[in-house]
């Protein structure tokens, strides 16, 4: 009866075959996370109160304060849209690029609502 050592070869395509098993279900793993704006979006109600927003989620329609905001600032690594509106809808918006502010005219109505610009 002969014995006969492991092929060295066999050992490493198996050693490659499970790193990169390894490494896909790891990345599918990771692509169900929420992607998110990074930075804050800070703005100032009509009641004088700041609010601060910490890395929004990029998906979907953003509502502020049920009073209104009439300054923004987008802190951001990406653009918002400013809504006059709860749910994102409408006419009367503003574009507002990253590391920007605006502050909405008095005459007019407050932001009610912002989505992210992907």
């Amino acid at each position: 009866m002969s014995v006969t050592a492991p092929d060295p070869r066999r050992r490493r395509r198996l050693g490659t075959v499970a790193a990169a098993s390894l490494l896909a279900l790891t990345v599918s793993g990771c692509s169900g996370l929420g992607r998110t704006a990074v930075g804050p979006v800070t703005y100032h109600t009509d009641r004088e109160a700041v609010v601060e927003v910490n890395s929004p989620s990029v998906l979907g329609c953003h509502r502020l304060d049920p009073s209104g905001a009439r300054a923004v600032e987008n802190g951001t690594l990406v653009d918002i849209v400013l809504y006059p509106t709860p749910d994102c809808t409408g006419g009367g918006t503003t574009y507002l690029a990253t590391t920007f502010s605006d502050v909405a005219a008095e005459s007019g109505p407050p932001w009610r609502s912002y989505t992210v610009v992907h």
